[in-house]
């Protein structure tokens, strides 16, 4: 091993040990990353994932219920300006049914994800979360709709929301708004995480890996700020232009580098969940197999009908479009089998409290 090669891996045994490192440590360790180095993390990577969650794999059933949204934000597939769209809402019945075949098929989470949108009502989504949570009161309820009042937060989490997703996309202020409208604020949606925290719930931030214009001082601050709000989730997967975005032309982030972040995620913040996502399994097609090798410990194969499924596409070429809910289950197990790891029918809490 080189000198420079010895210089980052001692980083990295000082962030295994340490579980956090300097702006200038996380710059150097990003830019200076090589295959070897790669393989030596993830080893460490999987030995803090096998301490606390063992070779188990979290399943959470994801439905996309709605795909309108208020907001612009410049790589995202379902933006307000995408006159193309072909857009969509799921009725509560559409929703419940989706709950009953992901219960059979063994989920005990399920994640209702959606854009912004002013139809859903905090009123539509405290009586949604309620008839889920009286149905099947053994399972987690996740949300993942955005930015919303610190009292509309808490209305969703005294009518039984156990977790929240919110990826706060970029800590650094200046790249925030080269990836989103002015009407949107990094302080504002920062804030949206600290106060999910304060209520109690378990809460998941992330950010996209190779998004336009990103530096390492960007993903070194993210890292920096995840570790300071020390969330219970983090989703983080690589930037996948869509081709009626502003953002069409650019390249997408690289599978190497996200599972370069994965694993120092995972020595970072040891007993956080981390998904292997649906991105990564789009990028490469052992993408989500490879994601686990790195330390991850959740997918999340969707439950939304098929007929919906092509319509919610953030990015393009986005993979399982038109698998039945049975065959994504029982595909994910397959892969998961194949590195040596077993999905499990469990609720999947965060050790990391």
């Amino acid at each position: 091993m080189n000198t420079d090669n010895q210089n980052q891996k001692s980083f990295i045994d000082k962030l295994h040990k340490e579980h956090t490192l300097t702006k200038e440590e996380w710059i150097t360790l990003i830019e200076g990353r090589t295959p070897e180095l790669s393989e030596y993390l993830f080893s460490l990577a999987r030995k803090e994932r096998h301490r606390y969650y063992g070779h188990d794999v979290y399943v959470r059933g994801l439905i996309e219920f709605t795909n309108y949204c208020k907001n612009d934000c410049l790589y995202c597939g379902i933006r307000k300006s995408n006159g193309n769209a072909h857009r969509y809402r799921l009725s509560e019945e559409d929703i419940l049914n989706c709950c009953k075949e992901g219960y059979d098929l063994g989920f005990r989470t399920f994640v209702l994800q959606g854009g912004e949108d002013g139809y859903y009502t905090d009123e539509r989504i405290i009586h949604l979360i309620r008839m889920i949570k009286e149905q099947y009161p053994d399972c987690a309820i996740t949300l993942s709709i955005g930015e919303k009042s610190k009292e509309s937060y808490q209305a969703y989490f005294d009518a039984g929301a156990d977790r929240y997703l919110l990826r706060h996309e970029t800590y650094n202020h200046e790249h925030y708004r080269q990836l989103h409208p002015s009407n949107l604020s990094p302080v504002h949606r920062q804030q949206c995480l600290r106060n999910l925290k304060d209520i109690g719930y378990q809460v998941g931030c992330g950010f996209m890996v190779g998004s336009p214009y990103q530096t390492p001082e960007h993903l070194a601050e993210d890292m920096l700020f995840m570790k300071e709000l020390n969330p219970h989730m983090i989703g983080i997967g690589p930037f996948i232009p869509h081709h009626d975005t502003p953002f069409a032309g650019e390249a997408a982030g690289t599978l190497e580098l996200t599972l370069y972040m994965l694993g120092l995620i995972r020595l970072m913040i040891p007993k956080v969940l981390l998904p292997a996502t649906t991105a990564l399994g789009t990028i490469h097609p052992k993408g989500r197999e490879l994601g686990i090798l790195a330390g991850a410990n959740v997918v999340m194969p969707n439950l939304s009908p098929t007929e919906v499924r092509k319509d919610y596409l953030l990015y393009d070429n986005k993979i399982c479009t038109g698998d039945e809910s049975a065959q994504c289950r029982h595909c994910l197990e397959m892969r998961m089998k194949s590195v040596g790891y077993q999905v499990v029918t469990d609720r999947g809490d965060s050790l990391n409290i």
